[in-house]
């Protein structure tokens, strides 16, 4: 989309290569790096087009925006290895990093209309969180990467609306296929192995998210849910869904079972080339004790058709950062109050 009145673009590009490594013999690495936009006075950021050099490796990134109370932490972060960026398995390392964007494969830019834009204060830095796979080249080296960012940037007005970002996590909890064997298809086997790839943050997320979400034990099968309780009065005005190759269809809905319910998501064939934001015909006010529902159907059958997948062993997948592991995530596009 061209720039619009007030608009600007600021491209910027990672400081070095980075060739990624993937620890523990696994097939993922998620790398921060740290690009400057050289903000002086305030901003608002109105839209993000993420450019991967290396296509094949790349599975997505995350845009975060660093306060600039943070910046010398982030910084400090980076200092602690001499490559660009830093390995960041379940976070950007910064607790208060601000999620405003998500590429992944065949997404563009889709700046929402209206005076909206994510706030930038003088200093601010972005943290982008990619995650590279290795899995198409069985794990041997793939080059390097140095991708660029193009950020859409605007001064904004006094009645500019702040927006966020509000994450809708489920538990993975996917068996097997009847026809497949193997020591991973032992659930505390295949959990054992994430934790062994990713680290023991990464490997109590499953954990989390069951009791997150009301589950008193696992309930394996293909599909998942988890009811998210509204905090408080919001305003939704785009969502896309997040899975990986086994997923096939998710859903957000609003309020289920009552008179005011509606479908803020439906992607009822997934397809991980394609996770674009959907921006709501209208946006959507949602208040405090309100109900979101986030809903993911994965099945274990696309492995033996999938050449990503086939030649890997059969495993109980549940929630893992790598492409042969699962998630399932409802983004949404908000802004606070009503």
């Amino acid at each position: 989309m061209p720039l619009r009145t007030g608009e600007r673009f600021q491209e910027i590009e990672y400081a070095k290569p980075v060739t990624p490594a993937p620890p523990a013999g696994g097939l993922d690495e998620y790398r921060c790096v740290i690009l400057d936009p050289q903000i002086t006075k305030p901003a608002f950021l109105t839209g993000v087009q993420f450019t991967p050099q290396n296509v094949p490796i790349a599975h997505h990134a995350i845009t975060n925006v660093i306060a600039p109370e943070h910046a010398a932490e982030v910084r400090a972060i980076d200092a602690k290895t001499p490559e660009e960026g830093w390995t960041c398995f379940s976070s950007a390392g910064v607790g208060d990093a601000t999620w405003v964007d998500t590429w992944t494969p065949g997404v563009q830019e889709i700046p929402l209309d209206g005076d909206l834009g994510f706030p930038l204060k003088p200093g601010s830095l972005i943290v982008m969180e990619t995650h590279y796979s290795l899995l198409g080249t069985g794990g041997k080296p793939a080059g390097s990467d140095q991708s660029t960012v193009r950020l859409r940037l605007t001064d904004g007005t006094p009645r500019t609306t702040t927006l966020d970002t509000s994450p809708l996590l489920v538990p993975i909890e996917l068996p097997c296929a009847p026809d497949e064997s193997g020591p991973l298809c032992d659930r505390s086997a295949a959990a054992a192995d994430v934790t062994k790839r990713f680290g023991a943050e990464s490997g109590a997320m499953e954990g989390n998210l069951l009791k997150m979400c009301g589950y008193a034990k696992p309930k394996p099968g293909n599909t998942q849910t988890c009811d998210t309780p509204v905090p408080g009065p919001m305003t939704v005005y785009a969502a896309r869904g997040h899975m990986h190759l086994l997923g096939r269809s998710v859903t957000v809905e609003l309020n289920p079972g009552k008179p005011d319910a509606r479908l803020l998501l439906d992607v009822p064939a997934f397809d991980f080339d394609n996770q674009a934001l959907q921006v709501l015909p209208e946006p959507v006010k949602v208040k405090a004790g309100d109900t979101l529902r986030t809903t993911c159907t994965h099945d274990a059958g696309l492995r033996k058709r999938l050449p990503q997948l086939k030649a890997l062993p059969p495993r109980y997948v549940i929630w893992g950062e790598g492409t042969a592991d699962e998630m399932c995530l409802g983004i949404l596009t908000t802004s606070a109050g009503s």
